[in-house]
């Protein structure tokens, strides 16, 4: 394919942009309307700030990771878009229930759900618009997307602020149902909406786009099968016998390290901030015993993963171990992940907390304002980041996230400090606007690193590593800082230390991206 032909779109690919980029909103959607709700939600079910972010971040994270594996392989393989109509189905449904839930287990459980549903979004999601769009687009691609998820995250602090009161303050006394349960229903229903769009998509050829032959595979469901079971503790080393034992002594050793630094963690954690047991249906448990025992569970997951591939796919695990730039790139959004979700988990939140305002003047406020900037900025650095890219190759898309990424945590000390609600707004603008800058370029990068086959794994194991690490500590940490100092602006504050690895890991990722991107064929073999 010569490149004038691979810089021309696939037809259709318009809508599929549409409708994927209407995918990752509802997802975001979905998943973050727990955040305007939280108010409420602690005090008829008797909670804390640090419960509250292990709803948020560590029960969704775990599950949402450890699915994302096998479903991206799926993503490989198979129909994607039908694999993202029966997914949106499976967390509308999830999100549905936690509607009708009226304790801490089943609002655990509901979480559960989307967090496996909402798994094969980004890997199928990202796999196939690539089909459609030439590399020299996808910096815009991405910024599209991310403002999507932009409008996700406000629209859910809109949606279930504005829900959630009109119920309260129009139907509470003659029913049982409770505002917070009524915002969880009307969010899941677009969802349903949506799959049957979904199921209607053309499905492109795929490496088209990057003139690389990619042949069907022949069975995706057994592939996508034996992955799980080659990653989930206890299944895994029937997979990795054929290794040998000194793989397995290798695994066993990782086991033992990370049982000991969760264990350290909980106790830890627990001197900070004593919690109450929560109750689990029949069990009581330690708040702090399950943040650290789900994340110990992710971190040996992605063990497995890593030693797993090696096995079964060694030419995947050639092109991402062989690529400095890509580890750099899944390092970098998992700390800037820990820092936007444990921002994301709160703001609503803080503002109520802070400035005595009410749940619907914050989703309206706050809500509109956060969705507006998270558009508007994508669409601008994304299509910089591309015009950097061709004028200087490799650092052109790297120094527009590192200005970003290394500015705004600076930035935010300026807002979270402000003394009105107003200034406070006010104060957001700019900063989320530089903010929204890091996703597209980082994420352009990090998948122009591996062969259209592996783009649906290369975004399941980047999930993987960002969710255990990122959204299922970030959320926890703020929560349990804010839990013992009493202090929630100086917890959500906190998280921006992240900054400093990240500032360094992306002078590294200037210098050496596109020396991994033309070596990528000579990775895989």
């Amino acid at each position: 394919m010569t490149e004038q032909a691979k810089a021309r779109l696939a037809p259709g690919a318009w809508v599929a942009l549409a409708i994927i980029a209407a995918t990752n909103a509802m997802s975001l959607l979905d998943r973050q309307i727990l955040a305007i709700l939280a108010p409420a939600i602690k005090k008829d079910l008797g909670v804390g700030d640090a419960e509250m972010g292990l709803l948020y971040g560590t029960v969704f994270a775990l599950f949402y990771a450890l699915f994302s594996l096998p479903v991206g392989r799926l993503a490989d393989g198979w129909i994607r878009n039908r694999l993202l109509a029966f997914s949106i189905l499976f967390w509308s449904a999830a999100t549905g229930l936690a509607g009708l839930t009226t304790s801490f287990a089943l609002l655990a459980l509901s979480r559960l759900g989307v967090g496996i549903g909402e798994a094969a979004t980004a890997p199928a999601g990202t796999s196939l618009i690539y089909d459609y769009w030439p590399r020299e687009r996808r910096g815009f691609v991405m910024a599209v997307m991310a403002s999507a998820i932009a409008l996700g995250l406000g629209g859910s602090l809109v949606l279930g602020g504005v829900a959630a009161h009109w119920w309260d303050a129009t139907h509470a006394a003659g029913s049982s149902l409770k505002g917070w349960q009524f915002a969880f229903l009307v969010a899941a229903a677009p969802g349903f909406v949506l799959a049957g769009f979904l199921w209607w998509l053309r499905e492109p050829e795929r490496g088209a786009m990057d003139g690389i032959a990619t042949p069907p595979d022949p069975a995706p469901f057994r592939a996508s099968l034996r992955l799980l079971a080659s990653v989930t503790p206890g299944f895994h080393w029937a997979s990795l016998a054929k290794g040998g034992s000194a793989i397995i002594g290798r695994n066993l050793g990782a086991l033992g390290l990370i049982v000991a630094a969760m264990a350290g963690l909980t106790v830890l954690s627990d001197a900070l901030s004593p919690r109450p047991p929560m109750v689990l249906g029949a069990w009581s448990i330690n708040p702090h015993v399950l943040q650290w025992s789900v994340i110990g569970i992710g971190l040996f997951v992605i063990v497995n993963l890593v030693q797993g591939l090696t096995l079964s796919d060694p030419q995947a695990s050639r092109v991402i171990r062989r690529s400095p730039t890509l580890i750099m790139c899944i390092a970098v959004g998992t700390l800037q992940s820990s820092i936007n979700y444990g921002l994301m988990a709160f703001n609503p939140t803080f503002m109520i907390r802070t400035y005595n305002i009410s749940m619907q003047e914050t989703a309206l406020k706050f809500g509109l304002l956060s969705a507006a900037i998270g558009i508007i900025g994508p669409l601008v650095w994304g299509p910089l980041s591309d015009g950097l890219q061709r004028r200087f190759p490799g650092s052109g898309r790297a120094g527009v996230a590192l200005f970003t990424m290394g500015v705004s945590p600076i930035m935010s000390f300026w807002v979270y400090t402000a003394p009105t609600a107003d200034q406070f707004l006010l104060r957001f603008v700019p900063y989320s606007f530089v903010l929204t800058g890091w996703m597209p370029p980082l994420y352009a990068i990090m998948y122009d690193q591996v062969l259209p086959r592996m783009r649906g794994l290369t975004a399941s194991l980047y999930l993987l590593v960002m969710t255990i690490l990122g959204m299922g500590i970030g959320p926890y940490v703020v929560g349990l800082l804010s839990d013992a100092s009493g202090n929630l602006r100086m917890a959500m504050l906190s998280v921006n230390a992240a900054a400093i690895p990240i500032v360094g890991l992306m002078l590294l990722i200037g210098r050496r991206a596109q020396r991994d991107e033309a070596a990528l064929l000579e990775r895989a073999g």
